[in-house]
């Protein structure tokens, strides 16, 4: 047991120190030969999970998509267009209105070609985006060069696949990913090389906050599942159960008190194990790598909306979810017939079991939340501290059994607490069916008819706890009394929130809910249109601007295709106060790498790892900028700098969250002044 606690806590410190250098497309080419004195260059990619890489003929209105281009075909020429191969996946996109296709876990890109002279001298590049449900990375480009002799003749077949070979320069593959992007200068001379795009990466990171995304996410679900635990243990199938079970292992041990209290923790510690090894099981069933498709499939988002809406009629009294009776008149059976630490295991099991038609709405809710999340860890982490709250009272109890006389007796207000999380759940559901609705390019759920569901469910909930609605599981409890101040004071917060979202269906912001309701564009009647623009999107200029002007500087890393960027301008920037920080206090520069204009010239530079990269496009020269002076290449990136061009606080990557941005603006103007 001690080796798997600490195989679980290696785990959770190695996603928590996951680098900012985002690597999720590993490309591989080769040359392939065919009949008729024609071969082809292919390209492979394995992509990482949660990843995608974007197909052909796209469109200039859409992301990057895959494309191919020639520096050299001496001796040899193209044939045809480059064409995809493998499970193209097909969805429509609601920012960019419009059907994208593209890959996930692999792809492969083949460009056809005809040798023409015996001699060939080859050296070209397949350009390609990626994105996941956060970031997209800037255009990258894998280069193939290879030179050589062939024998023209017709009807000359070979099977040969030459491969390149790393020893010699001519006929160096690039392995690359997003980091091997990189930017060509609008000058002769390598950027690198002039004090404003000297590398910070070490001054940022002693800037961090110490706590990582991936630190955050984890801890945000282990606290998820500690809550839902606390809220299963106030439901009328255990709370009865807790002073039951501890009477009978103190009872047990009269003669031993100490006996009893370490049967109390183990019977804990068994619990624990069970939803342990639960989320365990989830993890192990659906794999990493499905767990990451499944947050954004949406077959099986419609699946979990029907599901939480289950889960929610039953919780409202209309049905019970039970499991077979004879599952849990089994178990009891056996633990009554053993002894030990195995009867008390099989009696905690027995709880697990009789418990389960309060318990699986929580515990799908939970599993629906971690399984969506693409963290092959959340599901385990969720049930971990969901198993620590629901094991918690019947230890502690144990541990001072004069508390018992202090706990609240079971009554009504245990139902209350029921019907309150199905309204909770009902909400939640529309969450995963907006999800496949903009998958689909239905428009069922656009943001206004999101939000006065939303008006109604919080409507009603906050009639409930003021006494205005009943249930029939009200009228079975005897709920004829009034409501407790508690739920008054409740259902007030609710009815407030509910009004809160009424300007929303004019095109208000409403922050509180802007992860939860689709994108700002899927509203019709919108009357809120401001926004920010850049001044300058050249690095330089602004730089010297901000001097001139005595301001500190805005980086937005940014690109044409960038759908998160779109997001975080819509839902952050769009705010009053982050407006007025960005255009009185700071001079904002947006730097789109993918520009795909061309330079006049090309510029080779040496990179990070000693290779030499050609550089050949605008936005280019901000996609090394990025990676070169800050250490990150995904978008949307915000760092803010001084005149010299040295940052004044931590980073920003993707993130709706208006607070943490203005306290992210106004540290970055308190340390300039």
């Amino acid at each position: 047991m001690k080796r798997f606690y600490v195989l679980l806590v290696a785990a959770i410190l190695t996603l928590a120190a996951k680098a900012q250098m985002a690597d999720p497309v590993h490309f591989s080419s080769e040359l392939k030969m065919l009949s008729d004195n024609e071969a082809e260059i292919i390209f492979k990619a394995v992509i990482d999970p949660g990843w995608h890489v974007y197909s052909t003929d796209l469109g200039n209105d859409g992301p990057v998509e895959a494309t191919f281009n020639a520096d050299k075909m001496e001796g040899a020429e193209r044939v045809g267009k480059l064409k995809p191969v493998g499970k193209e996946i097909k969805k429509y996109d609601p920012l960019f209105g419009m059907e994208l296709r593209y890959f996930e876990q692999t792809a492969v890109f083949k460009q056809k070609i005809r040798f023409t002279q015996s001699h060939y001298d080859i050296d070209c590049y397949l350009e390609y985006g990626a994105c996941n449900d956060e970031s997209c990375m800037p255009p990258t480009q894998v280069t193939f060069r290879k030179k050589g002799d062939i024998e023209l003749a017709k009807g000359a077949t070979s099977n040969e696949v030459f491969k390149e070979i790393e020893a010699t320069p001519e006929e160096h593959v690039q392995d690359t990913t997003s980091t091997d992007t990189v930017a060509v200068a609008a000058t002769t001379s390598a950027p690198s090389d002039t004090d404003l795009w000297q590398p910070v990466v070490e001054e940022l990171q002693s800037m961090s906050e110490g706590v990582s995304i991936a630190d955050k996410s984890l801890l945000y679900i282990l606290l998820m599942g500690f809550i839902g635990g606390l809220l299963a243990v106030c439901m009328p199938c255990i709370w009865p159960i807790i002073p039951m079970t501890v009477s009978f292992f103190l009872k047990r041990s009269k003669d031993d008190k100490s006996k009893g209290i370490r049967d109390a923790v183990t019977y804990g510690i068994s619990i624990i194990i069970i939803y342990l090894t639960l989320g365990l099981c989830v993890t192990a069933i659906f794999g990493s790598d499905t767990l990451n498709a499944m947050s954004t499939n949406a077959v099986f988002n419609i699946f979990l909306f029907l599901l939480l809406v289950v889960f929610a009629l039953s919780f409202f009294g209309w049905f019970e979810i039970k499991l077979p009776e004879s599952w849990a008149n089994s178990v009891d059976t056996k633990a009554s017939a053993t002894s030990g630490l195995i009867s008390i295991f099989l009696m905690a099991f027995t709880l697990v079991l009789v418990s389960f038609s309060c318990t699986a709405p929580i515990i799908g809710l939970l599993l629906v939340e971690t399984t969506t999340s693409g963290n092959w860890l959340a599901p385990a982490l969720g049930m971990l501290g969901f198993a620590v709250a629901l094991a918690l009272p019947f230890t502690l109890f144990a541990l001072f059994p004069s508390w018992l006389k202090q706990a609240p007796k079971s009554g009504s207000w245990m139902n209350t607490i029921k019907v309150v999380l199905g309204f909770v759940e009902l909400a939640f559901a529309l969450k995963f069916f907006s999800v496949a609705d903009l998958a689909y390019g239905w428009h069922l759920l656009d943001r206004e008819v999101f939000l006065s569901l939303w008006i109604v469910i919080f409507g009603l909930l906050g009639a409930y706890l003021c006494g205005w609605l009943k249930f029939p599981s009200d009228e079975m409890n005897g709920e004829s009394k009034p409501m407790p101040v508690v739920c008054i004071m409740g259902g007030l917060v609710s009815l407030a929130f509910a009004v809160y979202m009424v300007p929303g269906l004019w095109g208000a912001p409403c922050k509180a809910v802007s992860a939860f309701a689709p994108p700002m564009n899927t509203q019709d009647f919108n009357l809120y249109t401001r926004t920010v623009e850049a001044r300058f999107t050249d690095f330089e200029q602004g730089m010297a601007a901000a001097k001139a002007e005595g301001k500190p500087v805005l980086i937005d890393f940014t690109g044409f295709g960038c759908v998160n960027c779109r997001k975080m301008e819509a839902s952050v920037w769009t705010d009053p106060q982050v407006a007025d920080l960005i255009t009185k206090d700071y001079v904002l520069i947006s730097l789109y790498v993918d520009d795909k204009t061309p330079l006049a010239e090309p510029i080779t530079i040496t990179d990070e790892k000693g290779e030499i990269k050609m550089l050949r496009t605008v936005g280019a020269k901000w996609s090394y900028l990025q990676s070169h002076k800050f250490g990150a290449n995904a978008q949307p990136y915000y760092v803010i700098l001084d005149n010299d061009g040295k940052p004044l606080c931590g980073s920003r990557a993707y993130k709706e969250d208006v607070a943490e941005y203005v306290q992210f603006l106004k540290e970055g103007l308190s340390q300039y002044k």
